[in-house]
């Protein structure tokens, strides 16, 4: 049996000062006790730490807060939703010890050090309402716990949620860019605060009774396939059908992690143009096609409810504006924008390959994040869309509709459906079995 590990959570990053509060007293380098407001900078290559009235406290590489009479600490200026949709900046509350910490680049990074299972409790009243069904609240801490183990287990190296990486694995051709963002170096702490990761909001959101319970009556349950622990992935909402690891990551089988339908009763895999269309334009029966406004505001945290059309949606571009993302986003200058074909999909419906032509150059690109990347100033909700351009017979398309199905990479657990099975009275282990096919659960501390 393994031990509860202590994780270093990284909140803060490449941040030239860092501000917040001590709320109660703090043990700082088991030298002295601070509590208050204080400020942090850089000078020559140490960390230099202010009390409230702007007193020099300490100068040294290192600075660790560990508290004191369960004090907690607040950081101000916390971006969430980094290069989303949804990004913004708040101020959180932590528990546990802060860590400030120098990088190669002599900036600062903001560390929590603290036990998993608390981590975890913050984890599922961050990724969705802790108000929630408790079957689901608990198979989301089942799967988050999995992921996070399965993750740390790589030589410390994170395998982003939702594949956002500094270090994409690239393989390009010279009429082929295909990118995927899996695992990336995080030297100085194990995870990240954010989606790239898992949010990890502290207690700056209410932590529910019934979140806690969760992560309680679930404490060292994992996922496991062939006695290992699950690389248990999770998304926002398939749009009816997960994927397959192979068409959003590294092009190997992971037999926990291929396509279901995200429904009682079974749906066909997408296999052509013309399926494709007709499933992303349609309405079909899903777990996650949840239209009800008081069951999305009894499961979604409150910036998440800002995106209601995540099941169905439709985004339109004119064709200047659209070539002007696809340069910003590529650093290519494809001319007038004359077509956007699917080249492969998953079984989703999932763009894998896409030809991008225009009258300067033709290029195939991949993956389905690098396909979200390039065609919108953000992402893209999915890369499940069908492409319907409007032309006025003279020249090049004068516009682009994307009509969409979904929301994030489509791989693992759709929470919104994950959520929807437990209101139906589904089980959080019948909801994990149906989302990863042949894993078990298994408790390891």
């Amino acid at each position: 049996m393994m031990e509860e590990p202590t994780l270093r959570v990284g909140i803060l990053q490449a941040h030239s000062k860092v501000a917040g509060r001590l709320n109660g007293p703090f043990l700082i380098n088991d030298a002295r006790r601070l509590s208050g407001r204080f400020s942090v900078s850089v000078k020559e290559s140490r960390i230099l730490l202010h009390d409230a009235a702007g007193q020099e406290i300490l100068y040294q590489k290192e600075v660790r807060c560990t508290p004191l009479d369960n004090s907690t600490f607040t950081l101000h200026e916390v971006t969430i939703g980094v290069h989303f949709h949804w990004e913004r900046k708040q101020e959180q509350t932590f528990r546990g010890e802060l860590m400030l910490i120098l990088d190669e680049n002599d900036t600062l990074a903001a560390v929590n050090r603290i036990p998993l299972e608390e981590y975890l409790t913050s984890v599922i009243s961050s990724e969705m309402n802790a108000e929630a069904p408790p079957e689901f609240l608990k198979a989301h801490a089942i799967a988050s716990r999995s992921w996070l183990m399965s993750m740390l287990g790589m030589g410390g190296k994170a395998t982003h949620r939702d594949n956002v990486s500094p270090e994409p694995t690239t393989q390009a051709k010279a009429e082929e860019f295909i990118r995927y963002y899996d695992r990336v170096d995080h030297t100085l702490f194990d995870v990240c605060a954010d989606d790239h990761c898992q949010r990890y909001q502290g207690i700056t959101r209410l932590i529910a009774e019934n979140a806690r319970q969760a992560v309680n009556r679930t404490v060292g349950l994992f996922l496991v396939y062939n006695n290992k622990i699950c690389d248990a992935r999770y998304h926002k909402a398939c749009g009816g059908l997960t994927d397959n690891f192979a068409n959003t990551w590294d092009n190997v089988t992971v037999p926990y992690l291929t396509s279901v339908s995200d429904s009682a009763i079974p749906h066909d895999p997408i296999l052509t143009e013309e399926a494709a269309r007709q499933w992303i334009v349609g309405d079909p029966e899903a777990y996650c096609n949840a239209k009800d406004n008081n069951t999305l505001r009894r499961i979604l945290p409150s910036f998440d409810r800002e995106t209601m059309d995540f099941f169905r949606w439709k985004v339109i571009y004119t064709r200047p504006e659209l070539e002007e993302i696809i340069r910003e986003k590529s650093g290519l200058d494809f001319g007038n924008l004359l077509s956007l074909t699917p080249l492969e999909r998953g079984p989703s419906g999932r763009i894998v390959r896409l030809q991008i032509t225009g009258t300067k150059r033709t290029l195939t690109i991949g993956k389905e994040l690098e396909i979200r990347r390039w065609l919108s100033r953000s992402h893209l909700y999915s890369s499940a869309f069908v492409v319907c351009p409007e032309t006025d017979g003279l020249g090049p398309p004068v516009s682009f509709l994307l009509r969409g199905a979904g929301w994030g990479h489509g791989v693992g657990m759709c929470q919104i459906g994950a959520a929807i099975m437990a209101l139906k009275g589904s089980t959080a282990e019948s909801i994990l079995k149906h989302y990863f096919r042949g894993a078990k659960l298994q408790r390891m501390y």
